[in-house]
């Protein structure tokens, strides 16, 4: 019986640049501007930093070279990562018929391979979101993530790393816990316009109920502005740092850092990255697509002595 579904041309990276770029920019941190994107590295990106003692000295007749200029750097390198995978036919041709239907308001593309790119993107969307903040190297696929760079940084100050709570933040705690990092950022930085307090998912839903109050933490009965439990997932402040939503970051872990402090590197670039989608109909007679996907990631931190953790 004849097939009931054809791409009559095969996707060969045309639009490989965009596609990779959608797949790795809509992971949620990067998507929101959480730390500070390098996006053409072909290989490593060194992260120079410039301190010095006090340099203001009592004023003379000559000149007198007498502070001290310290120049560290830390590499960015970034990693080879691919999507290798075997699709049939049929179990995309509902999903794409309903699609060439206009359904969902229209937001799933027309055409097949735009549609299954795009669902596969959005899966490396998740992953690169993990991977940013959790991944680990030694795992396949994975680069040592954020998280895990600043915990294993011997240059970590044990004044500016707290321990998590026993039994995980709830609403109960989570305003006492908040607090407890916040108390360990260094006075120089704080009202810094890019610091953040990146928080995990658990720790941002428990604020959250948190601000609803009823007599809690000080908040009156209906909590923030009166709204109760109706808290607006919007731009969210404690103690007048940012609280940033860091979707891949483990489960009761708190992170006090600069934006400019926190390192994607990737290769948009890169004839190396590459998208490819080939139908297997005319070459090997069966109902498959093989869908392909090469791109660049890694992370780096910058100044470790201005990161504070909580884990």
């Amino acid at each position: 019986m004849a097939t009931t579904t054809a791409i009559t041309t095969t996707y060969s990276g045309e639009w490989a640049g965009q596609y990779i770029s959608a797949a790795l920019l809509s992971a949620s941190t990067l998507e929101n501007g959480g730390v500070e994107i390098v996006p053409n590295v072909d290989f490593k990106h060194i992260i120079q930093h410039l301190d010095t003692d006090s340099i203001v000295k009592n004023s003379t007749c000559d000149f007198d070279a007498t502070s001290t200029v310290t120049l560290t750097e830390r590499i960015l390198e970034v990693e080879a990562a691919q999507v290798n995978l075997q699709l049939c036919k049929k179990s995309f041709w509902e999903t794409w018929q309903v699609a060439e239907m206009g359904a969902n308001n229209g937001e799933i593309p027309n055409s097949f391979s735009d549609y299954l790119i795009g669902h596969i993107s959005a899966k490396v969307a998740s992953k690169i979101e993990t991977n940013l903040w959790e991944g680990v190297n030694a795992n396949v696929g994975e680069v040592d993530g954020l998280a895990v760079r600043i915990a294993g940084d011997a240059g970590l100050l044990p004044a500016q790393t707290t321990a998590a709570v026993a039994g995980g933040v709830n609403a109960g705690n989570v305003i006492a816990e908040m607090g407890k990092i916040v108390d360990t950022l260094p006075p120089a930085l704080f009202g810094k316009e890019d610091l953040k307090l990146y928080v995990s998912q658990n720790v941002y839903k428990s604020y959250t109920r948190a601000l609803g109050g009823f007599a809690a933490a000080g908040l009156g009965a209906n909590g923030y502005e009166g709204r109760g439990t109706n808290q607006v997932l919007g731009a969210l402040y404690f103690d007048g740092v940012e609280v940033f939503l860091a979707q891949g970051l483990g489960a009761n872990k708190m992170i006090l850092a600069q934006k400019s402090n926190l390192f994607f590197g990737t290769s948009l670039l890169s004839a190396a990255q590459d998208v490819r989608l080939i139908d297997m109909t005319p070459i090997d007679l069966s109902n498959n697509f093989r869908f392909g996907m090469t791109f660049f990631q890694g992370t780096q931190i910058g100044i470790i002595a201005d990161i504070c953790l909580y884990a």
